[in-house]
């Protein structure tokens, strides 16, 4: 409990936080009872034809609960835009919407993350910041991410035995080359100019998109040979479902050293 202004207690709202993976396909027995034991489900919306709030709206009616439609704030994407700046400021303007959002509409609230909550997601990070203000009790409730769906699809173990995994953005590729990264998962592809370096053409890569979609693209291989495969299949995915979210693992030649 936490005291308004007056001196009253206030109790914590419920926030329950969902991992849904791709969709319904993916919702755990644990998801499900979740979803179905809040009163609303709160999403952001990022176009009239949206066509990744369908699937949260499909998630919602399969499970008998109503989905409130939120605007969501614009985000600074140019190159050269400060980006740590543009997506404190998006962070801040979302759970701002959130606040009011749940001032209108009593009860327990669920939010459904793509994948899973603890990857590359900024739900949690926007609810501590909502917590400074408002009283939250967040459950969090685990999906099935994008890199066990590409370990899946192409049936491999994401690391060599004993061997570590480095999980990075392409926006910081490089930088994990240049660390010696030499078995690195990355997501968060805007293109794929990186791949087109000569010294990762022997390297091998394991590559998906909107896994889990009607619009699933897989592609593995040497990177010189199949980049190409990879471009192609990159637009397939986006003309079917509307949209593309890809990520691959890169591997170095055995023996290969930094």
């Amino acid at each position: 409990m936490a005291e308004a202004p007056g001196g009253t207690a206030t109790a914590a709202r419920r926030v329950v936080v969902v991992g849904i993976g791709m969709g319904p396909q993916h919702v755990t027995v644990e998801a499900a009872a979740a979803i179905g034991s809040v009163d609303v489900v709160l999403a952001f919306v990022k176009s009239a034809d949206d066509p990744l709030l369908a699937v949260r709206r499909e998630i919602c009616d399969l499970h008998g609960v109503e989905l409130v439609v939120l605007d969501d704030p614009p985000r600074a994407r140019h190159d050269d835009v400060d980006y740590d700046a543009a997506v404190d400021a998006w962070h801040a303007a979302r759970a701002e919407a959130w606040e009011a959002a749940l001032a209108t509409h009593p009860g327990d609230v669920g939010l459904l993350v793509w994948g899973d909550p603890s990857l590359y997601d900024s739900t949690l990070r926007l609810l501590d910041r909502l917590q400074e203000r408002l009283p939250l009790a967040v459950e969090v409730v685990p999906g099935i991410s994008s890199l066990q769906l590409l370990a899946a699809r192409h049936r491999l173990v994401l690391h060599d035995v004993g061997a570590p995994l480095h999980v990075t953005t392409a926006r910081r590729f490089a930088e994990a080359l240049a660390q010696g990264q030499r078995n690195v998962v990355v997501v968060l592809n805007r293109r794929l100019d990186a791949l087109a370096d000569p010294a990762l053409a022997d390297w091998s890569i394991w590559w998906g998109a909107n896994l889990g979609a009607p619009g699933e693209q897989l592609v593995a291989g040497r990177v010189g040979e199949v980049l190409a495969d990879i471009e192609a299949a990159r637009e397939r995915a986006r003309a079917h479902d509307g949209w593309v979210l890809d990520l691959h693992l890169l591997r170095a030649p055995a023996g290969d050293a930094p």
